[in-house]
This record gives structure tokens, C-alpha cells and sequence, in this order.
């Protein structure tokens, strides 16, 4: 068995069975990819693939369980390079992050731009996505980094870090009812009004959508979207009260919208970066996840990444109070 073995084995895989693609993702020939694959299905004496003609169609249960481990090697291959880069002090290489459009957009830019400034021979990948997507791109190795909020459900087999907590806030024109209105806001006149909000999660009833059922409502949703600007654009257009996240409304949404807080009417939520239990952390990734949570010290991330469960780390971060991010009025204060 060798690694070229492996290689060609979680392209196929990657590649959805595909061996052309495969070979063209690989820079390598078709007849090279199928012929390691029959010497390594030999070498093992078992079927990886199910086939049907010259295709494959489909992965054995035996392919299941090599394929996993066979992520594990190439994995441990990564690692030793890194950790080869790291002792002669070479400040170069790739970082690839999966996210959603809300951290991409309002979070990560001035994260990325001092990442940039001090590391400008890594390049840095940033994928967007729904959690479903994200864990797609990381379940093939695809990113490093998964920074994304909730559905901690989904990512078991990572380590999780939380970096901030946010709140929501509701979305209206100046001329709208609800901005002058002088009572707090409730869910019950939000469950009045037409909403626009975020692509719900396919995995379970969203956090928005039980806070509503809690109390017996039916939250009236016309409109959905990953990107806040957009969810802003069909309130402007005044098709619905939007909700979206506190740090997604900007200095410049004053000049013809308001904003209504809505602390407490929603669980309040937190945004967390995870990488693989089994990844070595370069020097540049350390340093990229403290910029993006300056509460953990470098020393406080290699200690997480070295533990192997996921209580173990919240154990090791105990009480750690998080930041909570806002919008237009967090910004004004911190520049004041």
C-alpha cells in the first residue's frame, strides 16, 4: 500500500466516483488512477467499490472504513509537513475557511486584512455556505477552518473554540409603524407582521422559528436569504420586517432604516471556529484564530488542539466570558 494508493482513493471518492474527474483533479491519467485502484483492492482483498460496467457505483462497507482511515493517514502526511514548516520557521502555505455569508461579510474583513499584513506568502481560501455546506467541505478535507454559529451538533468531530456571541436585532424603514413605535418590542407584534430573515437550517426547527412556537405563534415568514444585504434590500423595498444579526447593521442602514432590539426575544447565540481533532495547528493558524478570539492566548489554542474530546476542551476553558458582537452602535462606541 502507499500513499499515491491513498491519494488517488479519496480523489475518486471526492470526485463523486468519478475517475475521469478524478484524474483530471489529480493531474494524472485515468488508466494510472483505476490501475493503483485494482492493486490496492488486490493488495487489501476486499471490494472498495461496487461497480456496474467499467463505472463505480457505489462504496462498499469495506471501502467506508478504509476510506476513513485513509483521511486519517493523509491527514497525519499534512501534519508532519507542518510541523516540519514550523521548525525551520517557514511563514508559508495555505489556509482554507469555510463560513456563512453574515461572518464573511461584517466579521472576517479586518481579521483578514492584519492576517494579510503579517503572513502575505499564505494563501488564504474562504468558502460561504449554510452549516449543511460547511460540513460538506469539511468532512472532504476541503478547509481548514469551519467558523460558523450553531448546529454544534453537526461538527462532533472537531474542536470547537466560541469566539462571540450576538443577538438579533429587527429591521425597519424609518416610516415603517414599528419605528415609532415607543414600547419594547414582542414576538407577538413581530407574529403580525410579514418577516424576511435568514435560510432556515434543514437539520431541525431553527431557534427563530421555536421561539415563536414557544408561546403559541406562527411567525409569518415571506422571504429568505444567507445574505443580510439582500434581507435588507427586500426591507427597503417593504416586503417585511427583517431579523438578522446585531453586527449586520451598518452606520450607513441609518440614513433609511431602524433598527429595534430584540434581545431576549431569541436565544441569544454564539459563533465558534472549529478545525479536525487530529490537525496540527501551523504557527499562521494559531495566530489567525487569535486574531479572530484575542481571549485565548496561543498558548490556551495549542492546549485545546492537543485535547481529545470536545468536554475536555470546554472543560479547559471553563467560565471564559465571550464578547458579544453588535453593529452601527458598537462601532461608534469603540471609535469614540
Amino acid at each position: 500500500m502507499t500513499l499515491k494508493q491513498l491519494k488517488y482513493l479519496i480523489g475518486i471518492v471526492d470526485s463523486g466516483l468519478n475517475i475521469t474527474s478524478a484524474a483530471e483533479r489529480l493531474f494524472t491519467s485515468q488508466p494510472g488512477i483505476s490501475k493503483q485502484l485494482k492493486q490496492l483492492e488486490t493488495e487489501l482483498g476486499v471490494q472498495l467499490f461496487t461497480r456496474k460496467g467499467k463505472s463505480l457505483a457505489a462504496i462498499t462497507p469495506a471501502g467506508r472504513e478504509v476510506i476513513a482511515r485513509g483521511r486519517k493517514i493523509l491527514r497525519e502526511v499534512d501534519n508532519i509537513s507542518s510541523v516540519a514548516s514550523d521548525l525551520t520557521a517557514e511563514q508559508e502555505g495555505t489556509l482554507s475557511i469555510a463560513t456563512t455569508h453574515t461572518q464573511a461579510r461584517y466579521v472576517l474583513p479586518d481579521v483578514i486584512n492584519e492576517f494579510r499584513r503579517r503572513y502575505p506568502k499564505v494563501s488564504l481560501e474562504l468558502h460561504q455556505g449554510t452549516s449543511e455546506q460547511i460540513l460538506a467541505l469539511v468532512n472532504t478535507s476541503k478547509v481548514d477552518f469551519a467558523i460558523a454559529t450553531g448546529s454544534q451538533h453537526l461538527f462532533r468531530h472537531l474542536t470547537l473554540l466560541p469566539i462571540y456571541r450576538w443577538h438579533r436585532i429587527a429591521l425597519v424603514p424609518k416610516q415603517h409603524a414599528l419605528a415609532r413605535q415607543r414600547k419594547a418590542l414582542d414576538l407577538e407584534t413581530l407574529a403580525e407582521h410579514p418577516l424576511v430573515t435568514y435560510v432556515f437550517s434543514l437539520t431541525g426547527e431553527s431557534s427563530f422559528k421555536r421561539a415563536f412556537h414557544e408561546l403559541g405563534l406562527e411567525p409569518r415568514v415571506v422571504f429568505t436569504a444567507r445574505d443580510a444585504d439582500i434581507i435588507k434590500t427586500y426591507v427597503r423595498m417593504g416586503m417585511g420586517v427583517g431579523v438578522i444579526a446585531s453586527m449586520a447593521y451598518e452606520c450607513r442602514d441609518q440614513d433609511d432604516l431602524k433598527a429595534i432590539n430584540a434581545e431576549g426575544l431569541f436565544p441569544e447565540v454564539t459563533t465558534w471556529l472549529g478545525f479536525p481533532r487530529d490537525m496540527v495547528l501551523r504557527g499562521y493558524m494559531t495566530d489567525f484564530i487569535n486574531l479572530c478570539a484575542p481571549h485565548y492566548s496561543a498558548r490556551t489554542i495549542r492546549d485545546a488542539a492537543a485535547l481529545s474530546t470536545q468536554e475536555d476542551v470546554d472543560a479547559l476553558l471553563g467560565d471564559m466570558i465571550l464578547p458579544v458582537r453588535g453593529g452601527c452602535e458598537q462601532d461608534k462606541a469603540a471609535a469614540a
